[in-house]
């Protein structure tokens, strides 16, 4: 599958071509190469930041991370808010479609199936999980390991780009939206989501498996609107899910 996508992919630092080459995706310019793992492009070897240490987390939580998620909803009764954000996403009939952190891919569930789906996450754990999941769920995607803040796609290629959890602490929040925008067609609706601070002070700082990594924060989570670039339309934010997360949405121009 590799092979049918080459022509979407670019080399995450200089945006050049890449070429498929003995297993690898080589950067005929600078000689950079990347290596496939059991399929899946892995675009990023050492992180630093905020990145390695939520990288790290993710890693750990990884095994259990659906199960978790169904527990907390059934014994606390608490309804699946997926729709409430996969409901502002416009994706045409065969549309191609791209989601940044796209963890166990829990969100291809809710989209339609005549598309085209690219995922990418920092944490090899999740896109482990996420190959699992596509199996079990008879579902097809193309995975990448890689970082929000820099995309190993081509300028322009997406239908609909979205992003859920991760951004309120990525290294740069401002190059992670920039690094969508380019990557989306010109008029795509651009839609990302994450926890408020009634949720990372209220619940993950408390919990004993992620209190570690959210302890101490010294930057509240809040909706990035600001950081949206002037040219774009349409800009929205507001809290959903019962105020535990915020959805900001904007059109590329």
């Amino acid at each position: 599958m590799i092979e049918e996508c080459l022509s979407l992919l670019c080399d995450p630092g200089t945006h050049a071509r890449l070429q498929l080459e003995q297993g690898f995706l080589v950067n005929p310019e600078s000689g950079v190469r990347y290596r496939i793992r059991d399929g899946i492009p892995v675009f990023v070897e050492e992180v630093s930041g905020p990145n390695r240490k939520y990288q790290t987390m993710y890693e750990r939580l990884a095994p259990g991370y659906d199960f978790a998620e169904r527990a907390y909803r059934s014994l606390l009764r608490k309804p699946d808010f997926r729709t409430e954000y996969i409901r502002e996403l416009e994706i045409p009939a065969g549309g191609r479609v791209l989601e940044v952190s796209v963890g166990t891919g829990a969100n291809l569930r809710y989209l339609r199936p005549d598309m085209e789906f690219f995922g990418l996450d920092l944490s090899w754990g999740m896109l482990s999980k996420c190959v699992r999941n596509l199996k079990s769920w008879n579902r097809s995607a193309q995975l990448f390991q890689g970082e929000a803040e820099r995309l190993p796609f081509c300028d322009g290629i997406f239908d609909s780009v979205f992003h859920v959890g991760g951004i309120n602490f990525f290294n740069n929040k401002t190059q992670a939206i920039e690094e969508m925008i380019r990557v989306a067609k010109p008029g795509t609706k651009i839609v990302i989501a994450d926890e408020t601070e009634k949720v990372v002070s209220g619940l993950y700082q408390k919990m004993p498996w992620t209190r570690q990594y959210y302890k101490g924060q010294d930057k509240a989570a809040y909706s990035p609107i600001a950081l949206v670039p002037a040219p774009m339309g349409e800009v929205q934010s507001r809290q959903i899910a019962e105020g535990k997360l915020y959805c900001l949405t904007f059109r590329k121009p």
